[in-house]
């Protein structure tokens, strides 16, 4: 696998994410929580991975594809503003699937931009052994990429290859902690009797 196939597999899974979002009911709030906390990781870590090996790989070696880069990290940071949102958003918040909607509208216009003009650029660019060996460091990037948006950090070398060892290592706690906290609120809600999605006695909805 190269470089490019390797993007677009990341392309089609989050697009895979979408569809089963736009097919889940308008009270299906556990399964859209479910479909974005993984369109979330999925999208953290694809886009950490470009900007740390994939954008500076193109912009080194094709000088006229800079603007095209520069486009590209200006819609991630829109996309990571609209992550970070719906990453503390509850899913039965009024405006939940209204940005879900935009995200994925947002996406899938930088996915077409990229398949159409910037892959097909990046190919006459690189020697196919150089896509596949840029495919290799990719997947080691993403072994250790940040699971979260973090869209005040930078999204250039070197500044981002330091701070996305940082932010993968503090998400791996925040994962962790809210695993812990949903399974617990699920729990106390079974025992007191409440239905999904449901607000607990003497709760303000205001909070929310």
């Amino acid at each position: 696998m190269d470089a490019i196939a390797l993007l677009k597999a990341d392309h089609k899974t989050v697009e895979q994410l979408f569809r089963k979002y736009e097919k889940a009911g308008p009270n299906a709030h556990k399964l859209k929580r479910k479909l974005v906390d993984q369109m979330v990781r999925e999208l953290s870590m694809h886009a950490s991975i470009e900007e740390q090996v994939f954008y500076p790989a193109v912009r080194a070696r094709a000088e006229e594809l800079g603007d095209d880069v520069l486009n590209a990290l200006e819609e991630h940071h829109v996309v990571k503003l609209t992550l970070a949102e719906l990453d503390a958003l509850p899913p039965e918040a009024e405006r939940f699937d209204a940005k879900v909607h935009v995200l994925m509208e947002n996406v899938r216009s930088h996915v077409l931009d990229e398949e159409s003009e910037l892959f097909p650029a990046v190919k006459k660019a690189f020697r196919p052994q150089e896509l596949r060996t840029m495919a290799d460091v990719l997947e080691m990037a993403k072994k250790a990429a940040p699971t979260r948006p973090h869209p005040l950090a930078p999204d250039t070398p070197p500044g981002n290859i330091v701070a996305g060892a940082m932010s993968a290592v503090m998400d791996i706690g925040r994962d962790a902690l809210r695993s812990a906290r949903r399974k617990a609120a699920t729990k106390v809600r079974s025992v007191a009797g409440l239905r999904p999605g449901a607000q607990e006695p003497g709760a303000d909805a205001t909070t929310h």
